[in-house]
């Protein structure tokens, strides 16, 4: 496709030619430093994100109003220019779509605008890179030798062996990233690239163990194309849905050939800030031996989730049988043949573990407590995810940055009314589907506002299931189904409130985990855990998901109340496209290029 740059006058369409006066317009009013104006470019309704290229934060301005405050702050020290059209813009339904790139004092970026009525309805801003501070990619890559003869050089593997010797001994690391899962590996990747000296501190043996210690039959439940990390894509011969050990080998081989810093065998035990040096003092202890580690900034990537939360019962001190959490749980086992288990839970877990109980022949019961939004796969292949993130993608041009953008560009404030036409089309395609389940006693629901299962994991990261078999066991009553909060234990049953008696030889709760601050009070204290705020959801004041409105994510991937402590997690896809933002802040502070933070969020909850 043609660049705006590459076209005749005649040839440039009328979507194009009002996306290039918008953006030209908008340039001045910002060089003019004139807030007021440009403010007035943006729609009645209308929705600002910025990805850290305005704001030095992961924020969402909303109305002219909105716009006009940030701009206010921001543009003296911003310097935004250079707006461009990086292709031609395209027009559907009254809303013209155009792609862009831009620059700022510091950094360059890239974005997304969609007109209406004449107006900015949603405008995408997120930087890309640091002036002076670039990848060595490209024709900018190493070279992997020395050009000259040497007789003092040191070879490729002279010198990393060199630094794994010296960081977090003689040498201290800028970050620390607590926890080695997807996040702190996308992350440290990025970082490893930005040249910021990093160290992953992992408690388990190896990389990938958080995945391979699950239970059996855990496969990832998004496609393939949704779970790249970053700079290596999975094969195109990968399955659209990883298995946990394939995908174990896969983040070790990936920290590895990424040369990353990843302490395994290594638990931090205690963190405190020293006001006097400006650094963190995290003890670890790295396979027996005892350090202390000074970096700058602390980054808590423990996943999105904190602690199991584990049902507190009476008599379970007299009940006979196993009771485990799911992250417990080892998987099937022959054991079970003919026993009698009861799995607490209806999530994506829950149903694992029934369905790879049910193959090795024993009596499942599922508890159902609230609810749960199912979905079958290919159901979410082709109407959910398929537009971005399928083969049918990327035949289509879409590979997964261009994707990652588009959802992006879309605010968290009006996602909802983007995801409930899909789940509509899913009802209905898919009516005799639910209609069996709920024939078999499972509750459903498809979120508040019927927005469907992505809305329920930004919200609060529960209530949903991929259906990958369990729905059909359900269906032909495979898998019993009870419902209702438990209450009790006696010597071979656990007890419903309604009074239920469920006999069982092992209790799996699969009840899902707290919230990642439960991590930070026990490594660091509670005061700060409480000061950083909750961290996860949107303030959509839906269920487990209280208000007020925070438009992004509470406190993820972004600066918090509590100086150089941050929070990165998610699922795969959130990993690889929220690294890159999280890695330029730190980058930013590196360098000491300043980084005055708008709008940084507010604490409404503590989270713990």
């Amino acid at each position: 496709m043609s660049s705006p740059e590459q076209m005749s006058d005649g040839d440039i369409d009328h979507a194009t030619e009002t996306a290039q006066a918008y953006l030209e317009e908008l340039e001045d009013a910002m060089r003019r430093e004139d807030a007021a104006a440009a403010a007035e470019m943006f729609c009645e309704s209308s929705y600002w994100r910025d990805l850290v290229a305005f704001t030095w934060n992961i924020k969402t301005v909303e109305n002219p109003s909105g716009v006009e405050d940030m701009l206010e702050e921001t543009l003296a020290h911003i310097g935004p220019s250079d707006f461009e059209l990086t292709e031609p813009a395209e027009e559907e339904d009254g809303i013209i779509t155009a792609w862009f790139t831009f620059e700022t004092e510091v950094g360059r970026g890239e974005g997304v605008v969609r007109l209406k009525d004449g107006g900015a309805w949603t405008f995408l801003t997120a930087l890309t890179e640091l002036k002076g501070h670039e990848e060595p990619r490209g024709r900018d890559r190493p070279i992997g030798a020395e050009p000259v003869a040497d007789p003092d050089r040191k070879t490729w593997t002279e010198r990393r062996e060199e630094e794994l010797e010296n960081l977090g001994y003689t040498e201290q690391p800028h970050t620390v990233i607590v926890g080695g899962g997807q996040g702190g590996i996308a992350l440290g990747a990025r970082l490893r690239q930005l040249g910021v000296p990093t160290i992953i501190v992992e408690k388990n043996d190896r990389p990938g163990d958080s995945w391979r210690n699950r239970y059996e039959g855990l496969a990832l439940h998004d496609p393939i194309w949704y779970d790249h990390l970053p700079y290596i894509k999975f094969p195109k011969n990968w399955p659209v849905f990883s298995p946990k050990d394939k995908l174990g080998d896969w983040l070790e081989m990936y920290t590895r050939v990424m040369e990353l810093n990843y302490w395994s065998k290594t638990e931090a035990t205690s963190a405190q800030y020293d006001e006097e040096t400006g650094t963190w003092e995290v003890e670890v202890n790295r396979d027996g031996e005892e350090l202390v580690l000074r970096p700058q900034e602390l980054v808590m990537a423990t996943g999105m989730s904190g602690k199991p939360n584990m049902p507190d019962l009476d008599g379970e001190e007299r009940f006979n049988g196993e009771v485990l959490h799911s992250s417990e749980y080892p998987g099937p086992d022959e054991k079970y043949e003919d026993k009698s288990v009861v799995v607490v839970g209806s999530n994506n877990s829950a149903h694992d573990i029934c369905e790879g109980l049910w193959e090795v022949d024993a009596d499942v019961t599922m508890v159902q407590r609230s609810s749960t939004c199912v979905i079958k796969t290919e159901s979410i292949l082709e109407h959910a995810l398929g537009d971005l993130y399928s083969e049918r993608a990327v035949e289509n041009g879409i590979d997964t940055h261009r994707a990652d953008m588009i959802f992006a560009s879309v605010p968290y404030r009006i996602m909802n009314e983007f995801e409930k036409p899909n789940y509509d089309k899913i009802r209905e395609i898919d009516s005799d589907f639910y209609d069996a389940l709920e024939d078999a006693g499972f509750w459903i629901d498809f979120g508040p506002d019927e927005s469907g299962l992505f809305m329920k994991y930004l919200r609060r990261g529960s209530g949903y299931y991929i259906d990958t078999g369990a729905s059909q066991l359900i269906i032909d009553g495979e898998i019993d189904m009870a419902h209702g909060q438990v209450t009790e234990f006696n010597e071979d049953a656990i007890l419903l409130e309604d009074g239920t008696e469920l006999p069982a030889d092992l209790v799996v709760c699969a009840t899902g985990f707290g919230s990642m601050n439960h991590w930070v009070a026990d490594l660091i204290d509670e005061e700060t855990a409480r000061q950083a705020g909750k961290v996860w959801g949107l303030g959509s004041d839906t269920p487990k998901d209280p208000g007020p409105w925070e438009g992004e994510q509470r406190n993820m991937w972004k600066p918090t109340q509590v100086d150089q402590l941050w929070f990165h997690g998610g699922n795969l896809h959130q990993s690889r496209h929220y690294s890159l933002y999280l890695a330029l802040q730190l980058k930013a502070r590196y360098e000491e290029i300043p980084t005055p933070v708008y709008g940084r969020q507010e604490v409404h909850h503590e989270g713990i």
